[in-house]
């Protein structure tokens, strides 16, 4: 008789509080799970359905006591409409090449990650980055994994995004772009960048991460329609009036939502 192999059980562990780097005053908790082996491919991919996103090896999502300000947040790639704004963003950067590179980290954008957050971001734990926790973020990696580089007509590197490749969608990871470039809007022309490339590879979605009405820096996620927030483990298309007032929505419990998603 053929026996089969007995599945590696799948551990989720909290981390412990730590203050918000969302909202003052508050403090963050997250579940954590190991993304590793031959099913760490769809393993992300179930967990990124769940709400999840990666960093390094590891998936997590915000479990805090009391606070479900965090929405996950995707962009349905095959319905976008861009606005007026987004629409001029992507007229002032059609000069800019965008070339798909594999997920090695190199000294041109180690400098520009530098640049960017001594400028944007000079009081975060980023900022004390060296080269090799720079090599650590894009190239520990489980999963297909990409930097997607942007350069001017010099050729110049002013803008990157490391991409994760999902089964339904592009997820952007993390995202840096030349300070002295603030006028070209890089940060939204790289989203924008996204969404087109999901549409030309039939992918439905592009996902964000989270979406934090309150928080000024995190508002932004909700200008780009129609896109889809996940609340009681069902993914909704935001209404057209939702913005920073938004009541925060129950999400349900997230290790229970992972448990499902990991074992269905």
């Amino acid at each position: 008789m053929l026996q089969r192999a007995a599945r590696r059980p799948q551990f989720f562990y909290t981390t412990a509080p730590l203050p918000c780097p969302y909202l003052e005053g508050r403090t963050e908790r997250k579940i954590v799970t190991e993304l590793a082996g031959a099913d760490a491919e769809a393993l992300h991919d179930r967990l990124s359905r769940a709400g999840f996103r990666r960093s390094h090896n590891i998936a997590y999502s915000p479990v805090c006591p009391g606070c479900r300000a965090c929405i996950p947040i995707r962009i349905i790639a095959g319905a976008f409409e861009p606005d007026r704004t987004q629409r001029k963003v992507t007229r002032f950067n059609a000069d800019l090449t965008a070339h798909e590179m594999p997920a090695r980290a190199s000294a041109e954008q180690f400098a520009l990650f530098q640049r960017y957050q001594a400028a944007r971001h000079g009081e975060g734990d980023m900022a004390a980055m060296g080269f090799y926790d720079y090599r650590a973020m894009v190239e520990d990696t489980p999963i297909t994994t990409g930097v997607v580089e942007f350069r001017d007509p010099a050729g110049r590197l002013v803008g990157a995004c490391l991409t994760d490749w999902l089964s339904d969608g592009l997820s952007a990871v993390y995202s840096f772009y030349a300070p002295e470039h603030g006028r070209r809007s890089l940060g939204t022309y790289a989203i924008l960048w996204l969404v087109g490339r999901a549409r030309a590879l039939g992918l439905p979605f592009v996902y964000l991460g989270y979406w934090v009405p309150q928080s000024a820096k995190m508002a932004y996620k909700a200008r780009f329609r129609p896109s889809e927030t996940l609340a009681g483990g069902t993914w909704r298309v935001l209404p057209e009036h939702a913005g920073p007032g938004l009541a925060e929505p129950e999400q349900g419990d997230a290790a229970a939502a992972a448990k499902v998603t990991v074992t269905g």
